[in-house]
């Protein structure tokens, strides 16, 4: 029985590396308050603008506001709850529509002696079909 218990914790674990999201590309960003962090996002002959700022910083929740495609978005982040991030699909669905790529953005601190916010951009391609420029803070 021991074994067998063994086994099954093995298969569970390795079959939930095989399926963890990889990405591509994993970049640290620093943000101050309504400082704006903008995004050239590309893929085929398409151009796109992700912009995302924080406004507040209060009881350990951080109001991210985001834009992307015509589409405006608030969002509530904390760090030591579920929703430390928030997923921005970058192409539309279409054909690949279980492997569309997204980028991840996760709050992972807030430094009170710089009053800004760090965050973790992570990009999830496996196509390799999108391409993104950070562009200079405004």
């Amino acid at each position: 029985m021991k074994i067998f218990l063994q086994f099954f914790l093995f298969l569970v674990l390795s079959v939930s590396v095989v399926h963890a999201d990889e990405f591509r590309d994993i970049v640290s960003v620093s943000l101050k308050k309504d400082e704006v962090k903008k995004i050239l996002v590309k893929y085929g002959s398409v151009s796109k603008l992700l912009k995302f700022r924080w406004t507040l910083y209060k009881n350990d929740g951080l109001i991210i506001h985001r834009s992307y495609d015509r589409v405006i978005a608030q969002n509530i982040l904390y760090l030591r709850y579920k929703n430390e991030s928030f997923r921005v699909v970058l192409k539309p669905k279409g054909a690949d529509y279980y492997k569309v790529p997204y980028l991840l953005v996760q709050f992972k601190k807030f430094d009170f002696e710089k009053d800004e916010a760090i965050f973790d951009l992570l990009l999830s391609d496996k196509s390799m079909s999108v391409n993104l420029k950070y562009l200079k803070n405004n």
